[in-house]
C-alpha cells in the first residue's frame, strides 16, 4: 500500500499538468539499457554473476510553460516508463518488471540537443526473492514487490519528429525494510534509445506566467510514522515513531535548503543487540540534518543527509540519508512520503504529516 500511495502522487502530479489549457508534445521513446549489479555490501559480493540488460517504454510530454516553475527549471518533461530486464544474476534474482513515473530537468537546452537530469519512482516486481528453504543464497531482496528508484541523466539529439537518446543512470529496488532481508539492488546501466514525437503543442510562449509571491523562509514541525524490520532474518516488523523540527529557505529560483533537527525512535532495535537490556529512553536516537529541495509548486523533492548526535548503542552507520517528496497545502499542512537510508541500504519509509508556519 505505502508504494502505492507514493506513485498514486506522482501521477496526480503528471494528471494536473497535462491538464493545463493547450494541446501537449508528446513523444514514445524506446530504450536498451546494459549494466551491472553493484555490490555494495560485502555480504552481496556472491550475487554479481553476469551483466544486467534490460529495455524500457516511455511515454513522454514537455511541459508547456504554462506554470512558473516550467521555466524556472526550462521546461522539464515528465512521463512514465515501463521497465524489464534482468538485474545481474538470473539464477537467483530472476528477472524484474515495473513502471514509473519521473521527470527530467534540462541542464543544457537547445534547439536540437538537451542534457537532462533524471527522477523517477515506482514499483518493480522480481520474479526470484529470499527464501529460507528454496533460495538462501539470494539474500538481497525478501519480497516479489519492490519501489523502484531511478536517478540519471540523459543526452536527447533531436531531429525533426525523431531523436536518439544516450543514458546513464542508477536503478534501485528496495522494500524499504519493511521486511528483511533487504539490502537492495543497485544497478548502473548505460542506455541507447530512439524516440519519435507523435504530436506537437501549441503552447504560448508570450503568455504572462504568475510567480510564487510567497516568502521563502519557512519553518515548521513533523510527525512521522512508519514501520521496519532488522535482522535476524524473520524478526517482527515494529513501529517507528519520530519528530522533525525544520526550517527551510528558498534561494534563487530554482532550489532551497532545508535543515532539520531529528528526534527518532525506532521500536526494531530491541531486537538488535539481544543480551543487552534496553529501554524506551535508550532507544531514542537524535539527528541533524541538512538537505536540497526542489519545489514545483506544491509539491516538493527532497534530497539530503543527516548525522546522528545521540544514538546510544550505535545501531547503525553514524549518518543517514533522505530522498522522496512533500506536498505543502496553502493552509500549511504539509505531508511527506520519504525514504530514509543508511547510505545504499534502506532503513524505513518515512509517512510523515505536519504544519508549515509562513505560507
Amino acid at each position: 500500500m505505502r508504494y502505492i500511495i507514493f506513485i498514486t502522487l506522482l501521477f496526480v502530479t503528471v494528471s494536473v499538468e497535462a491538464q493545463s489549457v493547450g494541446a501537449n508534445e508528446i513523444w514514445a521513446e524506446g530504450k536498451f539499457k546494459a549494466g551491472f549489479l553493484a555490490a555494495h555490501r560485502g555480504m552481496i559480493g556472491h550475487l554479481p554473476k553476469e551483466h544486467a540488460f534490460a529495455g524500457e517504454l516511455t511515454y513522454l510530454i514537455q511541459s508547456k510553460g504554462q506554470k512558473d516553475w516550467h521555466y524556472r527549471y526550462r521546461k522539464p518533461t515528465y512521463g512514465a516508463t515501463a521497465f524489464f530486464g534482468s538485474v545481474g544474476n538470473r539464477e537467483l534474482l530472476g528477472h524484474y518488471i515495473g513502471a514509473y513515473g519521473f521527470m527530467n530537468f534540462p541542464l543544457i537546452k537547445q534547439k536540437f540537443y538537451t542534457f537532462s537530469f533524471k527522477m523517477g519512482a515506482g514499483l518493480g516486481y522480481g520474479t526470484k526473492v529470499y527464501d529460507p528453504e528454496d533460495n538462501v543464497l539470494s539474500d538481497a531482496v525478501s519480497t516479489h514487490v519492490n519501489a523502484l528508484i531511478v536517478l540519471g541523466v540523459d543526452s536527447r539529439f533531436v531531429f525533426g519528429n525523431n531523436s536518439a537518446i544516450l543514458g546513464l543512470d542508477m536503478t534501485h529496488f528496495s522494500n524499504g525494510a519493511t521486511q528483511v532481508p533487504n539490502l537492495g539492488l543497485n544497478l548502473p546501466y548505460v542506455s541507447i534509445g530512439y524516440g519519435r514525437r507523435s504530436q506537437t503543442s501549441n503552447f504560448c510562449d508570450t503568455c504572462l506566467v504568475a510567480g510564487l509571491g510567497r516568502q521563502t523562509y519557512f519553518f515548521g514541525a513533523t510527525a512521522i510514522g512508519s514501520l521496519s524490520a532488522n535482522f535476524p532474518t524473520g524478526s517482527k516488523k515494529r513501529p517507528v515513531y519520530a519528530m522533525s523540527i525544520f526550517a527551510r529557505k528558498l534561494i534563487g529560483n530554482r532550489g532551497g535548503v532545508e535543515v532539520s533537527f531529528d528526534v527518532m525512535s525506532k521500536q526494531s532495535n530491541m531486537d538488535l543487540k539481544p543480551d543487552i537490556p534496553k529501554t524506551q529512553m535508550d532507544l531514542i536516537q537524535l539527528g541533524t540534518f541538512v538537505g536540497f529541495i526542489m519545489p514545483l509548486d506544491h509539491l516538493h523533492f527532497v534530497l539530503g543527509m543527516g548525522a546522528y548526535v545521540r544514538d546510544k548503542y550505535k545501531f547503525v552507520d553514524p549518518f543517514y540519508h533522505r530522498i522522496g517528496l512533500r506536498y505543502v497545502f496553502d493552509n500549511g499542512i504539509n505531508l511527506g512520503l520519504v525514504l530514509k537510508s543508511h547510505w545504499a541500504r534502506a532503513d524505513y519509509v518515512e509517512y510523515g504529516i505536519g504544519y508549515t508556519f509562513g505560507r
